[in-house]
């Protein structure tokens, strides 16, 4: 077999991925945490129920992972006021307390566990500046509106 006809099944889990699951979910960051929440935190591996049934576990594992790394990639391109007004819109669709929701995000970090195995070092830690920052930044929104 050729690299190319493995590849291809993995593109079409890719895409799959893409349109029926990640199109729905509003914001970039929000894509994110829900594709490092489909890793296992005790092996690294991925997984996702309708992606396995649909192409081979294997395959979903490849899909779920490149997709996961270009999640992170991109958010992590993210200005800091592109990335405090893309966790705005996270914070929103949480229907959570925002003061809850920062300052748990403050305290326990939750986002550290989005950054996938196989990153580069530098922008890992760029990431989770920008987020501490973002952070900051929405709530001293939150404190001047009130």
């Amino acid at each position: 077999m050729s690299v190319a006809v493995k590849l291809v099944p993995v593109q079409e889990a890719y895409d799959d991925l893409l349109n029926r699951t990640l199109s729905r979910i509003s914001c970039d960051l929000g894509r994110l945490i829900y594709l490092a929440s489909t890793r296992d935190y005790n092996t690294g591996n991925y997984y996702h129920e309708g992606l396995a049934s649909r192409f081979s576990p294997e395959v979903a594992r490849k899909a779920l992972e490149i997709a996961h790394r270009q999640a992170f990639y991109k958010v992590s391109s993210f200005s800091l006021e592109v990335l405090a007004s893309d966790l705005e819109v996270y914070l929103r669709s949480s229907r959570e307390n925002p003061q809850e929701f920062l300052r748990a995000w403050q305290k326990l970090e939750p986002y550290r566990v989005t950054i996938p195995t196989e990153v580069n070092l530098t922008v890992a830690r760029l990431f989770t500046s920008n987020l501490r920052l973002s952070l900051a930044i929405l709530r001293f929104r939150q404190e001047q509106s009130h």
